[in-house]
């Protein structure tokens, strides 16, 4: 069952963050038109932000990545809370106005110019690199993020890959992404980013959020994701990497038993299900009924098999 729509909180010092106007006359000063390529729909609501940032558990010290800041609604919620962010941004424009925004918005919070509070990285998040974080002082420990639509899942997977560090995080999604991640086995919602993101961690739905709080308003509505990372990983990266092989195989082919979708990656049909029996699953299942460690424990007996080290 999904929490219901975050209510209104009363408005205590909405001038420090972003609210309809001030987004729109940024946009407008920037020579910004958001744009569906980008997935770029802007968050106008201060209470919304404040919501997010609490529901993240984001205290002072904490070194929070934000993926496609934008305007800076949520960034500024962050820099607010006393949190030291690292953005990734997408758009030339927005990236070089970020830090002067912030500045401007919350001059108290950015005073001390030897401490900065924020650091921006103009990239796109598929792209970025352990290079590029490696300049700051720490890696990044929290994830919030108003993630791009049409490219959630991939972002994701991507820096939860990337940044092992991410102890835990709350993402704005799609909500027919949303429910995908957070599935469990033998739901409809299951799917391959519901067992890839299992590996990392403990996801759960947060929290829904109405499209009336974007600008523009999208057609689709959004939820909250947040996440706990296990304090031990799964596996080892070679594990990971064949597990993910078998998963994106297994969904593939979903409306096949798993003896006959997991081919590809374990070979002929004998060998395929000598594997799958060999770690304890069913040859006759289908990929929507394995959990995550089924799927692992596949992967150890296939590796081993192989004779890979």
């Amino acid at each position: 069952m999904t929490e219901p729509p975050l209510p209104p909180e009363p408005d205590a010092s909405a001038a420090r963050l972003l609210g309809p106007n001030e987004v729109r006359d940024l946009a407008e000063r920037f020579g910004v038109s958001p744009t569906k390529k980008l997935g770029q729909n802007f968050v106008i609501d201060p209470n919304t932000v404040r919501k997010i940032v609490r529901l993240a558990g984001v205290e002072a010290g904490d070194r929070v990545i934000e993926i496609g800041p934008g305007l800076g609604s949520l960034t500024l919620g962050l820099t607010e809370a006393g949190a030291d962010v690292t953005a990734i941004e997408i758009d030339r424009r927005l990236a070089a106005e970020l830090l002067n925004t912030a500045r401007q918005m919350q001059p108290e919070v950015f005073a001390d110019a030897a401490a900065p509070r924020l650091r921006v990285i103009h990239t796109d998040a598929l792209e970025l690199s352990a290079e590029m974080l490696g300049a700051a002082p720490a890696p990044p420990e929290v994830l919030v993020a108003n993630l791009p639509y049409n490219v959630s899942v991939p972002i994701l997977m991507h820096l939860l890959e990337l940044v092992p560090g991410l102890r835990r995080g709350l993402v704005m999604v799609q909500a027919e992404v949303g429910y995908r991640i957070a599935a469990g086995p033998g739901s409809k919602e299951y799917g391959a980013p519901s067992a890839k993101a299992a590996w990392y961690g403990e996801w759960r739905i947060a929290g829904t959020v109405s499209r009336r709080i974007f600008w523009p308003v999208p057609g689709v509505d959004s939820v909250l994701v947040g996440y706990e990372r296990f304090a031990e990983p799964r596996g080892d990266e070679r594990e990971r990497a064949r597990t993910f092989e078998l998963v994106n195989a297994a969904f593939a082919q979903r409306r096949k038993m798993l003896r006959q979708a997991l081919q590809p990656v374990l070979g002929p049909l004998d060998v395929a299900v000598e594997t799958i029996e060999a770690a304890g699953a069913a040859p006759t299942a289908r990929a929507e009924q394995l959990r995550i460690d089924e799927f692992l424990a596949i992967a150890r007996v296939h590796l081993g098999r192989s004779g890979v080290r």
